[in-house]
């Protein structure tokens, strides 16, 4: 699925540092989580992708922000029509992944489940190592797919595919 014209929307109101914890290397490496989960747990990938570009979109600060996953939320309904193009089921699972990204521990549905997980591999690059128990889905909690998901997000590393493709020079923000 093409997240560009949703991750354009989202970059001319981003406030957070392009290269942040909460940033663009953090959303494309949970779309990269997120779509090989997905593959596995039969998530919508439509929904996984735009929820990876999303979820932390509207954050505010890069520590404590509460409200950023509603916010994530309406933010998405505005942008629904133009740039997110979802039947009304898809939709509304992507509002339930980016409003409860954050506090929920799980979910009946195995999509907003994927997102979930997507997003808390990713916690190796605050310093946390997933725990098995806190993930939702089956597949997330692999011991290799935690391996591999934590060594990339502890070494932040960056899928220069994704950014690429999505024509952002994290090298060149940096430099402003």
């Amino acid at each position: 699925m093409d997240v560009r014209p949703a991750l354009q929307a989202v970059l001319k109101k981003y406030v957070l540092p392009l290269d942040g914890e909460h940033g663009v290397a953090h959303w494309a490496r949970v779309l990269e989580n997120g779509l090989r989960l997905a593959g596995e747990t039969g998530a919508s990938v439509r929904v996984v992708s735009l929820f990876a570009v999303l979820h932390d979109s509207r954050r505010v600060n890069e520590i404590h922000d509460p409200d950023h996953g509603r916010r994530a939320a309406r933010f998405a309904a505005k942008l629904r029509g133009t740039v997110i193009d979802l039947c009304d089921d898809e939709f509304r699972l992507l509002a339930t992944a980016c409003e409860g990204h954050t506090h929920e521990r799980t979910h009946p549905d195995v999509t907003v489940q994927t997102c979930w997980d997507a997003d808390r591999l990713d916690l190796g690059r605050v310093g946390i190592v997933p725990e098995p128990e806190r993930l939702c889905t089956p597949t997330a909690r692999q011991a290799e797919l935690i391996r591999w998901a934590h060594r990339r997000a502890s070494m932040q590393f960056v899928p220069a595919f994704d950014l690429e493709e999505w024509g952002v020079n994290l090298e060149a923000n940096r430099a402003r």
